[in-house]
């Protein structure tokens, strides 16, 4: 009989095992009660405090589970604990919490991904408890059927485990993840658990002494289970991943157990007297074992990554599989007689498959087991979830889209079309002037009290006069720093004359080579002053055009009143012009009483805005699908609130139909108002002294306007002219002092000495002699010197 030889404690890395054992993922140290205090008091406006113990218990759990790992049935609870918090907890809080998670890759301790995603740190935890799994399973004894009993379960469970996580959880996670967490390298893991669990079958089959028929099904399923490891471990991208060893025990295990499907298929053919068929299995067993050896030559040749185990057993494997073929051989040759097929035209070997995964109901469905032994009390468990804030803001958003941008957006442009109708139409502005012709409409009256205070036409004028001066000034210093340089232009033309090409005088720099700087400078200031003094023009045009009006607003309130034609009652006395101006008053007072009562409107419909809070109808909504479901671990989705919104935003239906009545109540009564205003233009249009007073007023406000332009221009030209009158001097006496310092070099090229230098040279001698006291040098006045001795 062919059985694997067990270790008594089967361990991956165990030379003596034929198992392999998946190792744990190593983590660094994360604290959830900082972040998660701060996370609470920020965005649930709760008090952190309230939920200590919570904090404290979940990091106990953390450090627990990832504490230094054996392998038994304690480490086993405390992952699945933590796992089952975890996944309770991810329907309070958002995966980013700010909280750091490092884990390394199980196959790779030099590789690690950190992130802020709690949905990593569940997916690794969970990837853990299927390590535990694994290696519970290679613990056990295969020499007896409870051993094997309990393994094949351990295999099952860490199979589904293994699937469960590349199905359900891997994907939930947000960012980059560790290489054992990709889809190949789980699917890899799931198929090996299944391998090996269908091994325990196989194993109990042939200590229960099963048919063998029926132990060469269980076998070839072992095989086809080895050829899914195969397949998805030989993925490309598994290459840096994949223990190097495991492909190559794969491939030797699915040799193993081939053979082994085919011996047992012999065995069987031996009992049922198909002593043909029996040679024929026998040697398609043994063909398979000739690959074994092959496979085993090339891997103790180069790479040594088969284990000790497996290769003592396809040892003994072919001893077996070889001295049965001799037998069966020999008998059927002699005694038999029956032909023995073809290899290649032997009936398939059917799989048994009796291996499955098997998720624990803990893992698939933690929520059963929270406020059971298994997994405790849930922590945070009065905390609001996080999706019903997500809800709630998404709520607040699709209200305020609805209410502000769209409900009184729309009711403030009603109020401006209307606004904007009346201006077109100078309502009231037509209509005050026959209602109150005495006196003066307050914007005329508020112009004119800003007029005097700022000086009025005089200030105006003397604003208007400083800055012509001002650009006088600017143009002088301008002038005087170009006639500096131009004379010394000329002085330097004659210090030249005269000379030889070899002399002093002859080599001296050129003026224009000098000065380039300084007249770049002039010529870019005469500009400015040149368009300033437009400017100065066009206001001193316009000033002078309204400087009646001007002094007219400059003057006393009662003398502006006199000279704006008036009249002491209403001109349009007649019965048939009082009506007109009557329906025209209605109908403003009508525009007027719509006005409030939108206001009015507009601040309720602000008011219950404001007053509709969502959250409570959302906790009752979670509450309601909560009660229908068995677990309390619900991954709300916003979109499960679509009803709920939808409902309470119907109760702003009533709003949308008030907006459109609006509307039509305005458009009838703008109708109206322009056929009532038409027949007011038409009754007013035969009387001049009104139209002499809507006129006077009209261009009283068009000089209040005027006015207001020409001060900010002024007071704005006068602080232009201050810094530009700083540049000029600056620039003025950078060119004097060129002028100088070249002078008294031409004079020492010349020979002259400063002793016979005059001490005023803008003064003649006979004007120093008047003057003898003033010795101070202009130097805007051209250089002028004495004739040689």
């Amino acid at each position: 009989m062919f059985l694997f030889k067990p270790a008594a404690v089967d361990k991956d890395g165990n030379e003596s095992s034929t198992l392999l054992a998946v190792k744990f993922k190593t983590t660094e140290k994360a604290i959830y009660s900082k972040a998660l205090s701060e996370y609470i008091a920020s965005s649930y406006a709760e008090p952190p405090e309230a939920y200590r113990d919570d904090l404290r218990v979940l990091d106990e759990l953390r450090e627990a589970a990832t504490a230094a790992l054996d392998v038994n049935a304690n480490v086993l609870k405390r992952n699945t604990r933590y796992y089952g918090q975890l996944s309770f907890i991810l329907t309070k809080f958002p995966a980013d919490t700010n909280i750091k998670f490092t884990w390394y890759s199980a196959f790779d301790s030099e590789s690690a991904v950190t992130c802020q995603d709690l949905y990593f740190e569940r997916a690794s935890v969970l990837f853990n408890i299927g390590a535990v799994y694994s290696q519970l399973g290679c613990r056990e004894s295969r020499t007896d059927k409870d051993g094997l009993n309990r393994a094949f379960g351990y295999f099952q469970s860490a199979a589904g485990v293994f699937g469960y996580l590349q199905k359900k959880i891997v994907s939930e996670c947000r960012t980059q993840l560790t290489s054992d967490l990709s889809s190949y390298m789980l699917a890899t893991l799931e198929n090996l658990m299944l391998c090996q669990a269908q091994e325990c079958v196989w194993h109990r089959s042939v200590l229960n002494h099963m048919k063998d028929a029926n132990i060469a099904r269980v076998a070839a399923q072992v095989s086809e289970f080895y050829d899914k490891a195969i397949e998805s471990g030989s993925q490309g991208s598994l290459a840096s991943t994949i223990p190097p060893h495991w492909v190559d025990h794969f491939k030797a295990k699915r040799l193993l157990f081939l053979a082994e499907a085919q011996y047992r298929k012999a065995c069987d053919c031996l009992a049922t007297s198909q002593y043909g068929e029996e040679v024929a299995r026998l040697q398609a067993a043994q063909e398979y074992c000739n690959q074994m050896s092959e496979l085993i030559a090339n891997d103790q040749r180069w790479s040594k990554h088969i284990r000790a185990a497996v290769i003592d057993t396809a040892k003994t494997q072919q001893e077996l599989v070889a001295s049965n073929r001799t037998r069966a051989e020999r008998d059927n040759d002699v005694i038999y007689l029956d032909p023995v097929l073809a290899v290649s035209s032997l009936a398939a070997i059917a799989p048994y498959k009796l291996a499955q995964p098997k998720v624990p109901e803990i893992i698939e469905n933690p929520g059963a087991f929270l406020g059971e032994e298994e997994l405790g009390a849930p922590l945070f468990k009065g905390l609001v979830p996080f999706v019903i804030h997500q809800a709630a803001s998404l709520y607040e958003d699709r209200k305020d889209q609805l209410v502000s941008k769209d409900m009184i957006t729309s009711l403030d442009e009603l109020t401006a079309d209307c606004e904007s109708v009346l201006n077109s139409l100078n309502l009231p502005n037509s209509l005050d002037a026959i209602q109150k012709p005495i006196g003066l409409p307050p914007n005329i009256l508020v112009g004119s009290d800003e007029i005097r205070s700022d000086g009025g036409y005089v200030g105006l004028k003397r604003l208007l006069d400083n800055a012509l001066a001002a650009n006088q000034t600017a143009a002088g210093m301008l002038d005087a720093a170009e006639n500096a340089l131009n004379e010394e232009m000329r002085e330097d033309q004659r210090v030249r004359q005269g000379t030889g090409a070899n002399s002093h005088r002859a080599k001296r720099t050129e003026s224009s080579e000098l000065t380039n700087t300084f007249r770049s400078e002039i010529a870019k200031y005469r500009g400015i002053v040149d368009k300033a003094r437009e400017s100065d023009s066009a206001l001193k045009v316009q000033v002078d055009t309204w400087a009646k009006f001007f002094a007219l607003l400059g003057s006393p309130r009662e003398e502006i009143e006199r000279q704006v034609p008036s009249t002491t009652a209403n001109p349009l006395t007649d019965p048939h012009h009082s009506q007109i101006v009557e329906r025209l008053q209605q109908y403003l007072g009508e525009v007027a009483v719509m006005r409030r009562e939108r206001l009015k409107s507009i601040e309720k419909l602000k008011r219950i805005a404001n007053e509709d809070d969502i959250t409570p109808a959302l906790t009752e909504e979670m509450q309601r699908l909560a009660a229908q479901s068995s677990t309390p671990i619900l991954q709300f989705e916003l979109h499960q609130f679509e009803d709920l919104f939808a409902q309470r935003l119907d109760k702003y239906t009533s709003w949308k139909t008030y907006i459109e009545e609006e509307r039509e109540a305005q458009t009838e009564l703008l109708d109206s108002i322009r056929e009532a205003n038409q027949a007011f233009i038409t009754a007013r249009s035969t009387h001049p002294l009104l139209q002499q007073r809507e006129k006077a007023l009209t261009n009283l406000e068009t000089a209040i306007k005027r006015y207001r332009e020409a001060s900010f221009n002024l007071h704005d030209g006068a602080r232009f002219y201050t810094t530009l009158e700083n540049d000029l001097h600056k620039l003025k006496e950078g060119c004097l002092d060129f002028a100088m310092a070249r002078h008294l070099d031409a004079l020492d090229l010349m020979g002259v000495s400063q002793s016979d230098l005059p001490s005023d040279i803008s003064q003649t001698p006979e004007q120093q002699q008047q003057h003898p006291a003033n010795l101070v040098w202009d130097p805007t006045m051209p250089l002028r010197y004495s004739t040689p001795k």
